[in-house]
């Protein structure tokens, strides 16, 4: 039997970093499942080429001569008047916004406390963390004045729980630590207008960006080792099937958690790198 929350026909999905990686899978995966989708990013280029790719698909025989997926620049290190005129442009779209995936976000370089850059530590918050509040704001705003029930899904990491730091990640670590943070307070003040919030920590997953990595035979002597379950997955359906019953009516009872999605492999706190 098909999962209910695999039926999203018709909910308008906003998601932030759209043209590239993660984003992407995401807008293309839900769009499927029946979801209008208002794909943001900063390269307009890719974005247009991402909705020519939902828009011309043949997903059902009714919807084949309507919009299915709208391209959206937004820059998330952007003031918030920018931001707030973006988002007034999403919810346009189709006249409302049901869910948002606040998806973009940057990792950065690799430095240790002493050596982090200040302007490296301010692009961190900058983008992770003030960028998605604002778009959080704009978004949640309109769904109270409309009156109309929302979800906020937000792509935090690992790295924000107390049981996932690496060394050099200091400025990443602190800002999607923040970021679970922030999904935790607006859960607790966005309730009473029946708005959800929510975040999805992943781990390690094989994507287009860490094939090479994926390949490496220590990575998989790590896994074997190390990770509870043995192995890295896929997005698909890891990340995937969370994200649709999030968006779906049946988690509406569900707000303020910490979704962590990475195989076990924090659990184990320090490996014994000697056992590797």
């Amino acid at each position: 039997m098909e999962q209910p929350w695999k039926k999203l026909e018709g909910k308008v999905v906003m998601v932030t970093g759209a043209s590239s990686g993660l984003g992407r899978e995401l807008c293309l995966f839900l769009s499927k499942l029946g979801c209008r989708i208002v794909a943001a990013a900063r390269r307009l280029d890719r974005l247009k080429s991402l909705c020519d790719e939902i828009n011309g698909a043949d997903f059902s025989p009714d919807s084949a001569a309507s919009i299915r997926a709208v391209a959206l620049e937004l820059d998330v290190a952007g003031n918030g008047e920018v931001i707030d005129a973006s988002v007034r442009r999403a919810w346009d779209a189709f006249g409302r916004i049901d869910a948002l995936v606040n998806n973009a976000g940057m990792r950065g370089g690799v430095y240790s406390a002493l050596d982090l850059p200040e302007e490296e530590w301010n692009n961190n918050f900058k983008t992770n963390v003030t960028g998605l509040w604002l778009v959080s704001k704009s978004v949640c705003k309109r769904m109270r004045d409309a009156e109309q029930k929302g979800s906020v899904i937000n792509i935090s990491s690992i790295t924000g729980l107390t049981r996932g730091q690496l060394p050099g990640s200091l400025g990443y670590s602190a800002s999607k630590t923040a970021v679970n943070v922030v999904t935790r307070v607006m859960a607790l003040e966005l309730g009473p207008h029946n708005i959800r919030v929510n975040s999805i920590c992943p781990g390690l997953f094989k994507s287009e960006i860490t094939e090479g990595l994926m390949q490496k035979e220590w990575l998989g002597n790590v896994a074997r080792k190390t990770v509870p379950l043995r192995s890295f997955g896929s997005s698909d359906p890891a990340l995937t099937s969370l994200l649709c019953y999030l968006i779906h009516d049946s988690s509406d009872y569900v707000t303020g958690n910490i979704f962590i999605v990475d195989l076990g492999a924090t659990l184990p706190g320090i490996p014994i790198f000697s056992s590797l």
